[in-house]
């Protein structure tokens, strides 16, 4: 069974550009490479929620693991965190649209 990471986080203050090359340069071709498929992003203009709430699917949960496990993810994560903050992740059965 497919499955989603939801992902969120807020950016930090004047990384906005740098955060937003690395995730066309790197975060996304890592992602895709690693065996997830980018399939929502939404950025959050207005309200009390995370700046950033991002979906990558995955065919199974096995999957899933092998990658969140894996040196790849953990170096991604580690960049991805030197542009964001209060990032948080959870992991769900896939389902059509945009699920939180």
């Amino acid at each position: 069974m497919a499955v989603k990471m939801l992902l969120t986080w807020d950016l930090l203050p004047g990384r906005e550009q740098e955060y937003f090359e690395f995730v066309v340069r790197d975060f996304i071709p890592s992602v895709q490479k690693m065996g997830m498929e980018p399939s929502d992003a939404w950025f959050t203009v207005f309200g009390d929620q995370p700046q950033i709430m991002v979906a990558l699917q995955s065919a199974s949960m096995e999957n899933m693991e092998k990658i969140l496990k894996s040196s790849d993810w953990n170096a991604l994560k580690t960049q991805l965190l030197d542009y964001i903050e209060d990032f948080n992740y959870k992991i769900v059965p896939a389902r059509p649209g945009f699920q939180l």
